[in-house]
């Protein structure tokens, strides 16, 4: 779990840890009643010994066959039950991971076949075997196995993964190298930073991600091997990208001084100025990023033409520094400052005088402007920063943060998340097309938008597609309004306001906008109908009831979002409902939950990405809800909340007696 960086009292993280660490512990016992209702009698156990020593013997018959290794055209199969039993005494062992259904698979086969031959009569032999990993989930697990065919060679025990071509004479040779009674693995190619080597590694390098982990991490242990063979990978470009890793748990003093707060973290240093990593956490997904990530955050614009068509026919704010050379100061000022803006945002250079000149700006200037189709006569065609020695990297940043938007822009299903996150937002719904056939009505609508949005520039206004936005418009009541052009407003809290379906002009949406700002209007919110008895171990929350259940400021509030069609949900319902039972006495603690597909989440503090997702929403601090964070949802990691928590529940007992 994550400590927010906020300034919460030592009472309220105590009580937010203890409630969360005691649902864990409460989600064990209830597992583990399951096994005390099988085990409560100890004279029904006396009457089934003896037919338990009866079926002993029948039982030790079936353990014969579980050991058992067949053969198939050559290959051994191996399986959950005899695995460990047959590689016990085996210096090496050649392994295929398969699907039955697997394409490559079957076409892989045969050769495989071949290998199996010829590593026979290898002196000594060398076994070969494969592995169903869809019915042998156990190996396939505790193998790392997340595609098919999936090759190892066992060495003493230890997986080796082979990672060339799928030929026989290309497998044969590698494990007949490894089979070699002096051959040791090689030293892994991710390197290791302590606080005694950090500094120098990190500062020395032009690029290197840095992994942040603990030991006993399950989500590190799985990034492991994708890191190790991302690493092997970057390290052959020229010149090579290095990746590292620390021990946040031995290393605290590199993780505290890097805001290190859950595991793992990975950050990318630029000669020990730290960035964000964003990227996947596979093999392929890390190099690609990297690779991406080692260029230039900023491209060079060389000809006056390029900047006219991103005027002309442009679909995102334009952002070029304009400077004499690379050596200018200013240019790599830029350029730190880019490196932190460069996942959202395409930014260039120049050093023409005749781009320049265009622009109507001298050297050392960032100039943002929008394309002409979002430009207006209410706004500046351009915003200018010139950048000084003393201009920070945060300055040219904000900079560009604070005009990435036009008076009024195109809100798209694409720019969304990253440009239209800030609240309240006003958004006009009708048939947008900037394509030449119908500018000219998308414009005539935007028109009427602007002449509003100049007055209100605390609030982000934005025109939308009606189809892009069709499940939107339809939760707002308006897709059957009738009207050529709708409107609403989205406020900061996530909730929803619609302006009453009419002919739509200026004057309507000023007074839409009016009345928000005076707090007169109703929200719409998607609710199912408020249960008439509530009064179940586990509160159901609806969208009416959100903002009196959950944000009762007096009460502290354990909320569950699910999805009626999600297994993990249902697998948690009966454990959830137990730790309802369990706290149903305690009136200062609701244990609710509420279905997200069904009702709106009026509060945007609670967002959810998955099911189930459940929150600890505090009494007296509402607006900063503590975020259940096991990541994994299956069956195998509830289970695994049961361990070491029996200290903590007697700690939340001694906590909620305290308040009584």
């Amino acid at each position: 779990m994550r400590a927010p960086s906020l300034g919460l009292t030592d009472h309220f993280w105590r009580k937010a840890s203890l409630l969360l660490l005691f649902l864990k512990f409460t989600l064990s016992l209830c597992f583990d009643s399951l096994n005390m209702f099988c085990s409560d009698s100890s004279h029904k156990e006396d009457a089934l010994e003896e037919e338990e020593e009866e079926e002993e013997d029948d039982d030790e018959e079936e353990d014969d066959d579980d050991l058992e290794v067949k053969e198939e055209n050559g290959v051994l199969v191996l399986k959950d039950s005899n695995f460990d039993n047959f590689v016990a005494d085996k210096d090496t062992v050649l392994l295929e991971f398969y699907a039955p259904w697997c394409g490559h698979c079957k076409q892989f086969a045969p050769e495989y076949e071949k290998i199996a031959t010829t590593l026979k009569e290898n002196d000594p032999p060398i076994p070969v075997a494969k592995i169903d990993a869809t019915s042998e989930s156990e190996l396939a697990s505790r193998f790392d196995v997340s595609g098919y065919p999936t090759i190892k060679i066992l060495k003493k025990g230890q997986a080796v993964d082979y990672e060339g071509s799928r030929t026989q004479e290309e497998i044969v040779a590698k494990v007949k190298e490894i089979s070699q009674p002096n051959w040791i693995p090689p030293p892994e190619v991710t390197l290791v930073l302590t606080k005694d080597n950090f500094d120098e590694v990190v500062n020395d390098a032009d690029i290197i991600l840095v992994e942040f982990y603990a030991p006993w991490c399950g989500h590190c242990k799985k990034l492991a091997p994708e890191y190790e063979r991302a690493a092997k990978e970057l390290s052959k470009r020229s010149p090579p990208i290095p990746l590292a890793k620390v021990d946040a748990t031995a290393e605290t003093d590199l993780a505290k001084r890097f805001d290190v707060s859950g595991y793992p973290t990975l950050k990318i240093f630029r000669k020990g100025k730290p960035f964000d990593y964003n990227g996947p956490r596979e093999k392929y997904g890390i190099v690609d990023y990297m690779i991406e990530q080692s260029g230039p955050p900023s491209k060079q614009i060389l000809a006056l033409k390029q900047v006219q068509e991103f005027l002309k026919d442009g679909d995102d704010v334009i952002i070029i520094g304009v400077f004499n050379s690379e050596s200018d100061p200013a240019y790599q000022q830029y350029q730190d400052a880019a490196n932190s803006l460069r996942e959202d945002y395409k930014l260039y250079h120049t050093f023409s005088t005749e781009i320049a000149k265009f622009l109507k700006v001298s050297p050392d200037k960032l100039v943002v402007m929008q394309p002409e189709k979002f430009q207006s006569k209410y706004e500046p065609q351009s915003h200018v920063l010139h950048i000084q020695g003393s201009t920070e990297a945060s300055a040219i940043k904000e900079h560009v943060l604070k005009y990435t938007l036009p008076l009024v822009g195109h809100r798209k299903a694409s720019n969304d998340a990253k440009r239209y996150s800030r609240r309240p937002l006003v958004v006009v719904y009708y048939g947008v097309d900037f394509s030449f056939d119908y500018r000219a009505a998308t414009q005539f609508w935007r028109s009427k938008v602007l002449e509003v949005a100049k007055d209100f520039p605390e609030y982000t206004f934005a025109v939308a597609d009606e189809e892009d936005f069709a499940t939107e418009v339809k939760d707002l009541g308006l897709s059957e309004s009738g009207e050529e052009v709708n409107a609403a407003i989205l406020d900061e809290g996530g909730r929803k306001f619609a302006m009453e379906p009419d002919d739509f002009d200026a004057n309507a949406l000023r007074s839409f906008v009016t009345a928000f700002k005076k707090g007169k209007l109703k929200p719409v919110i998607k609710s199912q109908p408020v249960p008439k008895n509530n009064k179940g171990p586990v509160k159901i929350v609806v969208g009416k009831t959100f903002d009196s259940i959950v944000m009762d400021p007096k009460k502290d509030v354990l909320i569950e979002f699910y999805a009626p069609w999600c297994g993990h949900c249902k697998q948690l319902e009966p454990v959830y409902t137990s730790l309802g039972k369990k706290y149903k006495g305690h009136k200062n603690l609701v244990i609710a939950k509420m279905d997200a597909t069904s009702n709106d989440i009026t509060n945007d503090r609670y967002k959810v990405e998955g099911f189930p997702t459940i929150y600890f929403a505090p009494s007296g601090d509402k607006k900063n809800p503590i975020k259940f964070e096991d990541g994994n949802r299956d069956l195998e990691h509830l289970s695994a909340l049961r361990l070491n928590l029996q200290e903590a529940a007697c700690l939340f007992r001694i906590d909620l007696a305290k308040e009584a």
